[in-house]
């Protein structure tokens, strides 16, 4: 861990000048809204639980300001930034602001959704803040594509918060409720204010904690094949299940047949079930999948199906 002197993190001021000097003006289409207070990112940081051993991804670095929080207490930190700019200029702000620890840092420059490796050993958690037009469809490729990652804290929209770690029964309870389970235990880790923004947004924000499953879902379902059902039942979120899914099984009867065969009330709706009953139905589609041994989440196809319905799929600088 770094002993980096307080004023290695970026202020209101020097967020301002740095935006000025690149010519940066935080754009709505990417999501950007940098975090201009140091006690927020650490406080994101200490949340986040990030150890002297960790290598964590960030998505959204945007001007640096998490950045270089998570340099003080990881051991790595690999950044992954989409905008031409801000890409170009971050590593020489970490060079500049903590040079001690500008060889335990790199950057991606690509849209986080592109992305299927990265550089140096494997992450081990996921710090963001992320932009809020991608921040699910984000989270969830993150957490497929990289199962090395244990733990994430991400900041979003509370609206997206609250989806996020929505358990069944609730009204915001959803398709990101569900795929977010599918990997993770997921709560609420927090609330942030409108002013630790520049600028600042419309909306208020919320921390979301993600702890990695140690047991995966078990199911002959693979994922794809699990979210194709959380798709549909959700397409239609007032309508029963039988009548629901009636596309994704073919006919209303048969997907009462699948529900009854899943043990799921064919007048149930999929604001009421848990991702272990999605998985129920998924394996029992008509003319799908057969008897045999069930297999874990990691038997998916990399990088399909990770979008939430409604959610852009286009990745920004959040910061």
């Amino acid at each position: 861990m770094s002993t980096t002197e307080p004023d290695a993190l970026l202020g209101p001021a020097d967020i301002r000048e740095l935006a000025a000097a690149l010519g940066v003006r935080p754009t709505k289409q990417r999501g950007q809204n940098f975090v201009i207070d140091a006690n927020t990112v650490r406080r994101i940081v200490r949340t986040a639980e990030v150890r002297p051993d960790d290598v964590v991804v960030e998505v959204g670095p945007g001007l640096g300001s998490l950045t270089l929080a998570l340099l003080e207490a990881a051991d790595r930190v690999v950044a992954v930034e989409i905008d031409d700019v801000l890409a170009a200029a971050l590593p020489t702000t970490v060079a500049a602001r903590m040079p001690e620890r500008a060889d335990r840092f790199a950057l991606v420059h690509s849209d986080a959704m592109l992305v299927r490796e990265l550089p140096g050993p494997a992450p081990t958690a996921l710090v963001a803040n992320l932009p809020y037009n991608v921040a699910v469809p984000v989270l969830l490729t993150m957490l497929e594509r990289f199962p090395s990652i244990e733990r994430t804290l991400v900041m979003v929209q509370a609206e997206v918060a609250d989806r996020l770690a929505a358990q069944p029964g609730n009204k915001v309870y959803g398709v990101p409720s569900v795929k977010a389970n599918w990997y993770a235990d997921v709560k609420r880790a927090g609330a942030i204010g409108r002013n630790v923004f520049w600028p600042a947004p419309n909306v208020d924000s919320g921390l979301v904690s993600l702890v990695r499953r140690t047991e995966p879902v078990t199911t002959r379902a693979s994922r794809t094949e699990v979210f194709a059902v959380v798709d549909a039942a959700f397409a239609q979120r007032r309508k029963t299940l039988r009548a629901a899914l009636a596309g994704w099984a073919g006919s209303a009867s048969a997907a009462e047949a699948a529900l009854v065969s899943a043990g799921i009330s064919p007048q149930a709706r999929g604001e009421a079930l848990t991702v272990e009953e999605f998985a129920a139905i998924a394996e029992n589609k008509p003319g799908g999948i057969g008897p045999g041994a069930n297999r874990p989440r990691e038997d998916s196809r990399p990088g399909a199906d990770t979008n939430d319905n409604n959610t852009n799929t286009a990745s920004g600088s959040g910061e």
